[in-house]
């Protein structure tokens, strides 16, 4: 019951009691990206959601606008001179994400799941498809990026969505967000251009 209708219920309160309130956050952060490089505030692209249907994740832009398109960010060359002033704040601190509170209202997204990769992520998409992880939504955060995030390899990552999937629950699911507060702080994990996210 948790999974297929108490878990969605608590995603669309909590997303849009978390938009109302970060209104002026939202707009402090797209100041900050107009002042700081030319082009839109908000970034959208392609991603693998549920059941591998695409959808449009929406990203505060953290790249300038002639950085190539449909690129996964580590395999993107020399991707840190595409990444503007703001953006490399916006990327460390996780605040790139907060436009997901859109998706997640939408329907497309969940606040625990896998990362949404891109279509051409064939690697992770293929073991995605094998470990059983797209039986949920994607999510801003979810269980491999509180056990390593940009340091894992599509292998192992795709394994710790699969055990995700297969034991959603709301203990499970709090314990996630719980410790993702704590490594967004502490940047555990992080990695600039690391394959644990498309995170363009």
């Amino acid at each position: 019951m948790y999974r297929n209708y108490i878990k969605r219920a608590l995603d669309v309160m909590l997303s849009f009691t978390l938009c109302v309130l970060l209104i002026p956050l939202f707009l402090i952060i797209a100041l900050y990206i107009k002042i700081d490089s030319r082009g839109p505030v908000l970034f959208k692209q392609t991603r693998l959601g549920k059941d591998e249907k695409p959808f449009t994740i929406l990203k505060f832009r953290t790249m300038r606008m002639d950085a190539p398109s449909d690129v996964a960010t580590h395999l993107m060359p020399e991707s840190g001179r595409y990444i503007t002033r703001a953006g490399r704040f916006l990327r460390m601190s996780s605040l790139d994400e907060l436009p997901q509170l859109i998706n997640i209202l939408r329907g497309d997204m969940s606040f625990v799941g896998f990362r949404p990769c891109l279509w051409n992520e064939f690697e992770l998409d293929d073991e995605r498809r094998r470990t059983g992880a797209y039986t949920v939504r994607p999510g801003i955060t979810g269980l491999a990026q509180i056990r390593g995030r940009d340091e894992l390899e599509p292998h192992e990552k795709a394994k710790l969505d699969g055990v995700y999937a297969r034991h959603v629950g709301f203990d499970y699911d709090f314990r996630i967000i719980s410790k993702t507060v704590f490594y967004v702080f502490y940047k555990e994990g992080y990695r600039e251009g690391g394959n644990a996210d498309a995170g363009v």
